[in-house]
């Protein structure tokens, strides 16, 4: 039982990102490129920040002198 509400809630995400998105618009073919560049281009942006924030958090702490 649970695992149908979760999947119904899921679907109704999914359904509200269509809607809000405009993508229900499109075939399905134009819609797997959308969010195949949209996952794509997210997960570029959370793997430079998990590379290059530490540095850049460490230099503006220095700059603060917060860590020697």
């Amino acid at each position: 039982m649970a695992l149908g509400d979760c999947w119904k809630q899921l679907s109704w995400f999914y359904y509200q990102y269509l809607l809000v998105t405009a993508l229900y618009m499109l075939e399905p073919w134009e819609r797997t490129v959308f969010n195949s560049l949209l996952i794509s281009v997210a997960a570029m942006a959370i793997y430079t920040g998990y590379v290059f924030m530490p540095q850049h958090i460490m230099a503006i702490l220095h700059y603060f002198e917060v860590v020697q």
